[in-house]
């Protein structure tokens, strides 16, 4: 009778197809695992946000619009703020990270007793990029609990580092109680080249009613004192909304629906 197979060739070894398909199976897994996390990324681009989940969009009643700021706060610039903002008449949301405010609750008093809200921003400004629901849950709860020992109340809203919102920071912020939000508009104020004048002009090129509008009252994730075009650019802004008879103020006063999940539009993280 002849070999099944030919001398010199040996068969495939016991257990040789068993741990192709483990590994396959393994491959597979890791997939799901990366797809899981960074697949929602994609709210990143704003015309799949605004089409799609247009409360992630910060989308909100038609008379008025959203003022928002990250990266704060910052002892340097935010307290600037907080004058050209009283000088207005004007009330924002603040998007702070848990460790700034951890080390500067004082500004961050000063900023709620002056009737601004404060939002979760994250704990530090870091990137996404490897899966990490653990850490991301709690951080988001130690942020949480940072801003509700200085304001004394609970934030609603959470804007992750760069916009990117993955699923480990979905998950946490629904298991947090917050409600994620991105932009509608911003003034792309972080760049070395920013000047009061064209914050102004790229925030009005996409900003509407009901729009929330992105800017920056700390240059610590930015180009040096990118923030002063920011400050330069706020009354041309404000001035800018109220000719077109949209008030300015903070997400909470905005009517912006909070969003569940990835792609969700409509309901309250809970």
């Amino acid at each position: 009778m002849n070999s099944p197979h030919p001398a010199g060739r040996a068969g495939p070894p016991a257990g040789a197809g068993r741990g192709g398909a483990v590994a396959g199976a393994v491959a597979g897994g890791a997939l799901a695992v990366a797809a899981w996390h960074i697949g929602p990324a994609v709210t990143w681009l704003p015309g799949f946000r605004a089409v799609c989940c247009p409360g992630l969009d910060g989308r909100g009643a038609p008379g008025r619009v959203a003022l928002t700021f990250d990266d704060g706060p910052d002892p340097l610039s935010t307290p600037h703020f907080l004058r050209v903002l009283d000088t207005l008449s004007v009330r924002a949301t603040f998007f702070v990270l848990g460790s700034r405010l951890e080390r500067h609750p004082e500004l961050g008093r000063r900023m709620a007793a002056a009737g601004h809200e404060l939002a979760v921003h994250g704990w530090e400004h870091d990137r996404p990029w490897l899966p990490r629901p653990g850490r991301d849950a709690a951080e988001l709860a130690r942020s949480v609990a940072a801003v509700q020992q200085v304001t004394g109340t609970r934030p609603l809203w959470y804007r992750p580092p760069y916009g990117i919102l993955t699923g480990g920071r979905w998950a946490a912020a629904r298991r947090a109680g917050l409600r994620p939000v991105l932009w509608s508009a911003w003034g792309r104020d972080w760049t070395p080249w920013a000047t009061g004048r064209g914050v102004v002009a790229e925030a009005a090129s996409r900003l509407g009613p009901g729009g929330t509008l992105l800017l920056h009252d700390s240059d610590a994730y930015a180009a040096p004192g990118a923030w002063r075009a920011t400050l330069a650019a706020l009354p041309c802004l404000v001035a800018y909304c109220g000719a077109r008879g949209l008030a300015v103020g903070r997400l909470a006063d905005h009517g912006c629906p909070g969003t569940v999940g990835p792609f969700a539009s409509r309901g309250t993280a809970r």
